[in-house]
């Protein structure tokens, strides 16, 4: 499979970005922007979002197999580099542990923002995707309308519909999703999942960075996290939410510059 990326910088180390569900590469198109004077830094769009292809069906396993092949066949030719740093957000963030643990010689370091290798009955995205889901696209006339019904069905923070409405595109017959919203949909029990990795681990160095006042980062996932990631070091951005980086972008970079400079040269 051959995901989509845009790229950032022309030198210094590779640091690559995996986003959320529902998301895409450019959400981090504001930290790409502010580290290409130093990193080289590779927006992708993970299977099933922006315009890379669609599965069949959702598994981490195989969306973490994709990420390597990306970096040994894209990221590795065009920097030269054996290894890289790896940052991802939320589901990103899953699958960034998982490739992490499948193939740990391919990461200098790792950035999990807002995320704990555990598998959750509860998600917060789980209405959200649903009410997304529910769009009559046939009947969409606009995209203002497209938003009016969403708030209808109780997604009521403008950016967060904003943040969804992005999979959303007008083409000459009319609405169409861009992510695989269906069949994401229907997946939300493996997307709340985690693969069992007991008794491996992943001994570089990660930053493990959360919103307080997100429910992602809890006390009772210190254990599990550091069964698997053993050098992780703990961050919470006071006042943030699930989405660090366009929540509070100043101390997001200001912790991943941090980070980027003890483990991304080294």
């Amino acid at each position: 499979m051959q995901l989509s990326y845009t790229a950032y910088g022309t030198t210094g180390p590779a640091v690559v970005f995996l986003h959320g569900l529902m998301g895409r590469g450019r959400n981090f198109l504001t930290a790409a922007k502010a580290l290409e004077d130093q990193y080289r830094c590779f927006l992708v769009d993970l299977p099933n979002h922006g315009s890379s292809p669609w599965t069949e069906d959702f598994n981490y396993e195989d969306m973490a197999q994709a990420v390597i092949e990306f970096i040994e066949t894209t990221v590795r030719p065009e920097t030269g580099e054996e290894s890289v740093v790896l940052l991802g957000h939320s589901m990103g963030a899953k699958t960034a542990m998982v490739a992490a643990l499948r193939k740990p010689q391919l990461f200098k370091s790792l950035i999990v923002e807002d995320m704990s290798p555990v598998s959750s009955e509860d998600s917060n995205f789980v209405p959200l995707l649903s009410a997304l889901a529910g769009l009559d696209l046939a009947a969409l006339e606009s995209r203002s309308q497209a938003d009016a019904e969403l708030e209808k069905a109780g997604v009521s923070d403008s950016t967060v519909r904003g943040f969804l409405l992005q999979n959303l595109r007008r083409t000459d017959s009319g609405f169409e999703f861009q992510a695989n919203v269906a069949m994401l949909n229907s997946a939300v029990s493996d997307i709340n999942a985690f693969p069992d990795f007991a008794g491996e681990t992943y001994d570089g160095p990660v930053l493990w960075m959360g919103g307080a006042k997100s429910n992602y980062i809890r006390d009772e996932h210190d254990k599990p996290m550091r069964a698997l990631f053993p050098r992780a070091q703990k961050v919470m951005v006071k006042d943030a939410g699930h989405w660090v980086h366009s929540e509070k972008p100043e101390e997001f970079l200001a912790v991943l510059r941090g980070f980027l400079g003890q483990t991304a040269d080294s």
